[in-house]
């Protein structure tokens, strides 16, 4: 009964409003149809929305996404889910082709995780060079520096906070990150919240101020 009572409570999860004022969602089109002002509702501030990943992938539901959390008082943000496998170039061409220049929205987020990439490992100095073109490229794009959200096994591999001074957005499930180079400005708190308004988990985060 206690590991139930536990994992329920972990569902319904966020950290505190008081530490954390500002918090919201990261989603894609496998959250589905979401329904925002739902979502607004229930205490999500902010959505980043996943835009495009690799050279040539696009999210199917960015647009909707982009106008419905607009609409529904959000601030709202892109991010782009990084390819080893593919030139950097091509990906900042690919993102920026989708994602509207804003002068309100969030900065664009560039998602580093070895969970569904190519199997490839190019070596540090190649990747870092291609994760400035991308960041140059949209920067020039957005007018806002990029923050860069990494995984612990990613920046352990490649020490990316290391070499590239941008916001950081890390993970850490229920605790605080404990990684990345300098302080953190987003962390991903929770991968399994629920939320009214979508449909299943969601990831949900906090910018610390």
């Amino acid at each position: 009964m206690l590991g139930v009572a536990l994992g329920w409570w972990a569902l319904y999860w966020r950290p505190n409003s008081t530490d954390y004022p500002v918090q919201g969602v990261d989603i894609s089109a496998a959250d589905g149809v979401i329904a925002w002002p739902t979502v607004e509702a229930a205490g999500a501030d902010f959505a980043y929305v996943k835009a495009t990943e690799g050279a040539d992938i696009s999210d199917p539901r960015f647009a909707e996404n982009w106008a419905a959390t607009a609409a529904a008082g959000m601030r709202h943000g892109a991010y782009h889910q990084f390819s080893l496998c593919r030139l950097a170039a091509d990906q900042a061409t690919n993102f920026i082709s989708i994602v509207p220049r804003e002068k309100d929205a969030l900065p664009a987020a560039l998602a580093l995780d070895f969970a569904g990439n190519c199997k490839d490992r190019p070596a540090r100095d190649v990747v870092l060079r291609e994760l400035k073109t991308f960041i140059e490229m949209v920067e020039a794009h957005t007018g806002k520096p990029t923050i860069l959200q990494l995984t612990r096994e990613f920046d352990d591999y490649y020490m990316i906070s290391d070499a590239i001074d941008r916001p950081l957005w890390l993970r850490g499930f229920l605790f605080p990150p404990s990684y990345g180079a300098r302080a953190w400005v987003m962390w991903q708190a929770s991968t399994i919240r629920r939320v009214a308004g979508i449909e299943g988990s969601v990831d949900w985060n906090v910018i610390h101020q």
